[in-house]
C-alpha cells in the first residue's frame, strides 16, 4: 500500500464531514483534543513517578 496523499485525505474529510455534518465536528475536535491532552499528561506523569522511583533507589544505595 503506498502513502495517503492529498486526494486520499480530501476524500476522508468529505466523508467525515458528510457523515456528522458540520456543527459535530467541533464538538468531535474538542473531545479529541481534550484526550489527546489527558494522554499527555498521563505519561508525564508516568516518567515523573518513574524518575522518583529511580532517585529514591539511588540513595538506598
Amino acid at each position: 500500500m503506498g502513502r495517503i496523499g492529498m486526494p486520499e485525505i480530501l476524500i476522508i474529510l468529505v466523508v467525515v464531514l458528510l457523515l456528522f455534518g458540520g456543527r459535530k465536528i467541533p464538538e468531535l475536535m474538542k473531545g479529541l483534543g481534550s484526550g489527546i491532552n489527558e494522554f499527555k499528561k498521563a505519561a508525564k506523569g508516568e516518567d515523573e513517578a518513574n524518575a522518583a522511583s529511580k532517585k529514591e533507589e539511588e540513595t538506598k544505595k
